[in-house]
């Protein structure tokens, strides 16, 4: 049997990946498929963290264009990401997973505090470790948080789960000939503005050189196909 090619990750997910076409802002059948992928990669000892998005509830940026103010709007945002950690922390429990969600902003009796060294002894033991509510200020994205937080705990790479199957030259759904890069660069995704992840998440990926593997979040097995070392997806790295 192959064996992981990581012993740490940092997974992002956004908001929207919890939505269904059901009119459900948290599916609890897609949660439950997320918190199997999730239980199936924990079995093979790989340290898990996670950062998810709060789209599917409310997005601070859209928010703020339309007259919030912003720094309301983005703590707003950041609650949204505390419910949709709560609601994963529930279905990966069920499936015995331990589980911590530890939030950028104090809510003691629903989450641990964001403490680094706390947060690495969860790793340590092997128990999965949701990160809610961003960075916990205002300006900065999921994305950044996902990437910040991967630097923190020495992640080996961070896994950018979407709904398309890897990194585009242009938008799949509106351009029908768009290419698909098996590998680019951090520098390209910047330069040609790619949409993977946030400019500042690519910059901090890039100054310490923490791949960023973006894949199908929904397909299944797509989470363990990446971590064994199968070629899914894109891989986002220093050019060579």
């Amino acid at each position: 049997m192959k064996k992981p090619i990581f012993k740490r990750i940092l997974l992002k997910l956004s908001g929207e990946a919890l939505r269904s076409d059901r009119d459900l802002e948290i599916d609890p059948q897609i949660v439950q498929e997320i918190a199997r992928e999730i239980g199936e990669i924990n079995q093979l000892g790989v340290s898990v963290g996670v950062v998810i998005g709060g789209g599917n509830i409310f997005r601070g940026l859209s928010a703020s264009a339309r007259g919030m103010d912003r720094v309301t709007a983005d703590h707003m945002g950041m609650l949204a990401t505390v419910i949709n950690s709560l609601a994963l922390q529930d279905f990966l429990e069920r499936d015995e997973v331990v589980t911590r969600v530890m939030s950028a902003i104090r809510m003691e009796n629903v989450a641990e505090p964001y403490i680094r060294r706390k947060a690495l002894r969860h790793l340590e033991k092997n128990r999965v470790v949701i990160f809610a509510a961003g960075t916990g200020n205002p300006y900065f994205t999921t994305d950044s948080a996902a990437a910040l937080r991967a630097i923190e705990i020495k992640a080996d790479a961070v896994l950018k789960a979407t709904k398309v199957d890897g990194v585009y030259s242009a938008d799949p759904v509106k351009v029908k000939d768009a290419e698909k890069y098996s590998e680019i660069s951090y520098d390209t995704v910047l330069e040609e503005n790619l949409k993977v992840m946030d400019a500042t998440a690519i910059t901090l990926c890039r100054e310490n050189e923490i791949p960023i593997i973006v894949f199908k979040l929904l397909q299944k097995g797509n989470l363990k196909r990446v971590i064994l070392g199968e070629k899914v997806g894109t891989i986002v790295k220093r050019r060579t």
